[in-house]
């Protein structure tokens, strides 16, 4: 989902720059702003007691992320951390709000994209919960093949780090690279210079 970015600029939004590995916003936190990715790539994540994180969802060039507050006037539900140098746009909460009364077709539009986001939540969950790590990468990898998501669409080289991959699925990262070398052998991944690409 990707608001035009001069319309959020006549809204009010403005530009801001992070470096690799700032926190944007932390989970618990109140929320003031809509946040777009104009360049660079965001990890949206959960942090726990001993400081490893959870990939909820990474963020791409054109993505919205940390939209939960904004309807339902919570807190953050998860850590916004860039994952490279990076360009925002954001827009305060108050003028987003508005931006949506006034433009049916984005709201709905937002209402789409939660909605894809709340069914990758399921099948992420339903994936951890009952079945082993074959299984479990198997699935995400074919996810994002089947959405266009961290994936080039022109050489289906996977473009997300084998720990990416882990913090994704709850699985170590010894876990992934052995459970992806596996895949190779059975034909359903190709592994070629250390890039893997889908089947």
């Amino acid at each position: 989902m990707m608001i035009d970015i001069d319309l959020l600029l006549t809204w009010g939004a403005t530009y801001k720059q992070v470096q690799r590995d700032e926190i944007i916003f932390h989970e618990g936190g109140h929320s003031n702003f809509y946040y777009q990715v104009v360049s660079g790539r965001v990890r949206w994540v959960s942090i726990n007691e001993d400081s490893r994180e959870f990939i909820q969802l990474m963020v791409e060039k054109e993505e919205s992320f940390g939209e939960f507050p904004l309807f339902d006037d919570g807190t953050y539900a998860a850590t916004a951390i860039a994952d490279e140098d990076s360009v925002i746009i954001r827009l305060h909460k108050s003028n987003f709000q508005q931006l949506l009364k006034d433009n049916p077709g984005i709201h709905f539009a937002f209402t789409r994209l939660l909605s894809e986001r709340m069914r990758f939540k399921f099948m992420t969950i339903r994936e951890m919960a009952y079945y082993n790590p074959e299984h479990r990468i198997s699935a995400l990898l074919t996810y994002f093949k089947k959405n266009n998501k961290h994936t080039c669409p022109k050489c289906k080289q996977i473009q997300l780090t084998r720990q990416q991959i882990a913090d994704m699925t709850g699985l170590r990262v010894e876990t992934v690279i052995r459970v992806m070398r596996q895949l190779h052998d059975k034909g359903a991944l190709l592994i070629e210079k250390g890039k893997v690409y889908c089947q």
